[in-house]
């Protein structure tokens, strides 16, 4: 694919002209090699040579997840001769979904990361710890280390988990970042304490977090985002959001205030309810369109993230979009007793108790028809006073109280972490 990393840095009208002829060339692609789209733009009278503009996107339907799970096939646009990779998403909101990626795809994705370091400021000079999963399905983890190699930067393949052996990665080979899910940071930081190791001596400066948002809309940390830094002064925690369907990655830069748009790789916009544009102020669904993509291209896909986004020019020079982290997932809105909320709202809460252990956040439909939250709450020591003093938190920060339970957390670890997961479940919905 032709290469030009210096478009982020163009003018916004500059950025739109580029980003609108590589649409015209996607949207022919579609035409020409997807069943799934020819069908759409059969069934909706759709001329596809007519989608010159951004604006002219709104005239096409959306698709989603569930069309993904329904004509999974229908979206591969290649032969099967021709996929070299297969990955499933997570499965967050039901069964996995299947994704095939030719050689070119890979390529992509390789520079894909290497923007994203780039663009958190790491470089060749830099060794990555690794501390995510390069099995199981999982594209990231491949993703994050053919994007080091594309960078030029050491590598360190731990995986996840194992504090002991990632303590022992840190010692020998001195890494200057590392990917992580944030919360394992605390687990990192808990193994240090109880094996007076001195971690903000480690070589660590940099850590890029996925998985888990580590700030709010107005770019300061959250919870979680707090009680990393206030004990682990030293590493600059970046924020990255990315998906297996649109094969790209956001990724904050130094100054912090949300995820940059690649405009090479990805058009995103950010719709309400009735596919309609949010402005700068609402929150939105991020409804992306892949650029470049052979394998399966997606067109006006909604991903379910709900976020912020930002237009105004950010002080490292680029004019892209940004994203915030995610406010919530569409299909996990929770309406609790008049209360409006998403699950994260609750995880900020329960992150900010030091006896609180883990968590399950559980939502059922109970004879009302109504929904239902029980919180399992892991934790060594518990009473009736602490049992109200978690309510009334939560009646302070999010206007409702759910029902608690308390087990131990070895109890609730085992249900974070089935078999075949990939990453730690805190929501589980039974509705």
């Amino acid at each position: 694919m032709k290469q030009n990393a210096q478009i982020q840095f163009e003018k916004t009208d500059t950025i739109k002209k580029f980003q609108e002829k590589l649409l015209v060339e996607n949207i022919a692609y579609l035409a020409s090699h997807s069943v799934f789209y020819k069908r759409m733009f059969r069934e909706h009278n759709i001329d596809f040579r007519k989608i010159q503009t951004l604006e002219d996107l709104q005239s096409i339907p959306t698709s989603s997840k569930a069309d993904l799970q329904k004509h999974n096939h229908d979206f591969i646009c290649v032969d099967r001769s021709k996929i070299i990779d297969y990955v499933t998403t997570s499965g967050t909101l039901g069964e996995p979904v299947l994704f095939a990626l030719t050689d070119h795809d890979l390529e992509r994705l390789a520079y894909n990361e290497y923007l994203s370091f780039s663009t958190a400021g790491c470089t060749a000079e830099d060794v990555m710890q690794l501390m995510t999963t390069l099995d199981r399905r999982f594209m990231a983890g491949l993703a994050y280390y053919m994007g080091a190699r594309k960078l030029g930067a050491g590598i360190v393949r731990v995986g996840n988990g194992i504090p002991q052996l990632q303590w022992d990665s840190i010692r020998t080979v001195k890494p200057t970042f590392c990917m992580v899910v944030p919360s394992f940071l605390l687990k990192l930081i808990d193994y240090a304490e109880h094996n007076d190791i001195d971690y903000n001596a480690s070589p660590i400066k940099k850590a890029i977090c996925i998985g888990e948002s580590l700030r709010n809309p107005d770019f300061t940390l959250n919870t979680l985002g707090k009680r990393i830094h206030e004990k682990w002064h030293v590493p600059i925690l970046l924020s990255t959001y990315a998906s297996t369907e649109m094969q790209v990655s956001f990724t904050e830069c130094e100054h912090q205030c949300g995820g940059h748009l690649q405009p090479e790789l990805i058009i995103a916009e950010f719709l309400d309810e009735d596919g309609n544009p949010v402005g700068k102020d609402e929150p939105g669904e991020v409804t992306i369109t892949t650029l470049g993509v052979t394998g399966m291209p997606l067109l006006r896909f909604r991903t379910g993230d709900i976020c912020y986004h930002y237009t105004e020019p950010c002080a490292c020079g680029r004019n892209t979009v940004r994203l915030s982290s995610i406010v919530g997932r569409k299909g996990q809105l929770i309406k609790f007793k008049g209360t409006t909320l998403y699950p994260p709202a609750l995880f900020d809460v329960l992150d900010n108790v030091p006896q609180v252990a883990n968590y399950i956040v559980e939502v059922y439909t109970n004879d009302l028809g109504t929904d239902e939250i029980v919180i399992r709450v892991g934790c060594e020591h518990h009473t009736e006073d602490f049992e109200k003093e978690l309510k009334d938190l939560f009646r302070s920060r999010v206007r409702v109280a759910p029902t608690i339970q308390f087990a131990s957390p070895e109890y609730i670890a085992k249900i974070q972490y089935p078999e075949m997961s990939r990453k730690a479940i805190k929501f589980m919905d039974l509705r």
